[in-house]
């Protein structure tokens, strides 16, 4: 099968970096004309640079703006006003006891991992739904149904994307355009790996032992017992933003290695 998105735009919010770039360079390696989107504008170049070089697909738009806010999102979508693919990578996280989360954090969650989403949704849906074609993509997560009690925060706006995923490709049935969710789960991002190598050097273990340590404790029910790469995950995302995917919508994806045991 050969992906070609040649003459499409893609919009990628969150990607200077981990999932978000890999998404990119996914798009990109298929002929898109990518836009990337992060708050730090050295992060930003370094990856337009990297995947002009890789890709070959032409110049890369970066546009710094905190999409957690109405006027980050204006910011964006007036630099790159239309797109043909829209991908909601933008999230945050934390781990701790809910207790220890305060308002100001549970309404930080939101913003960036929910209304980031429904605002760029909102200015880019109805393009697609004029031209008769189009990908949405909300990158969500497996904690939104196996929800872990140190991340409850960060589940319940995972659950949030699934549920408006849902909604959103109701609402465009048959217009060509699709809307679907991709569940991950954990994600070797550059994050987790620096989290992992300061675990490790307290322990004296490798790096790739402590990430095999996590998941064994924290994700017992994985069939693969590994951490993902970030390109398995773009990947997926890539295909779903393919023409190959038109018969796939309103979908909950998952790649996740197999640790939601459940045969649906």
């Amino acid at each position: 099968m050969k992906i070609d998105l040649a003459g499409r735009t893609a919009v990628v919010s969150g990607s200077s970096g981990g999932i978000g770039l890999a998404i990119a360079e996914g798009l990109a390696g298929c002929g898109a004309r990518v836009v990337i989107a992060g708050r730090n504008q050295e992060a930003l170049d370094k990856a337009a640079a990297g995947l002009e070089a890789v890709s070959g697909a032409g110049p890369v738009k970066a546009v710094v703006a905190d999409l957690a806010t109405a006027e980050g999102v204006e910011k964006l979508t007036a630099a790159a006003p239309e797109a043909d693919i829209l991908c909601n990578n933008l999230g945050i996280y934390d781990f701790k006891p809910f207790s220890e989360y305060g308002d100001a954090e549970w309404e930080r969650f939101f913003q960036v991992n929910v209304m980031s989403g429904v605002r760029l949704t909102r200015h880019y849906l109805p393009q697609m739904t004029a031209k008769g074609w189009g990908r949405v993509v909300f990158v969500s997560s497996e904690s939104a149904l196996n929800v872990p009690p140190d991340m409850i925060p960060y589940a319940m706006t995972k659950t949030a994307q699934l549920t408006i995923a849902r909604g959103l490709a109701e609402t465009v049935a048959g217009t060509g355009v699709t809307v679907n969710s991709v569940l991950p789960g954990p994600t070797l991002t550059q994050t987790l790996r620096d989290m992992f190598e300061r675990q490790a050097a307290e322990s004296g273990t490798a790096m790739e032992e402590a990430a095999a340590a996590f998941v064994r404790k924290e994700r017992p029910t994985s069939l693969i017992q590994r951490m993902l790469d970030p390109s398995e995950v773009a990947n997926m995302v890539v295909y779903l933003c393919s023409e190959q995917a038109s018969g796939t919508s309103g979908a909950p994806v998952r790649v996740e290695g197999g640790l939601l045991r459940s045969i649906a």
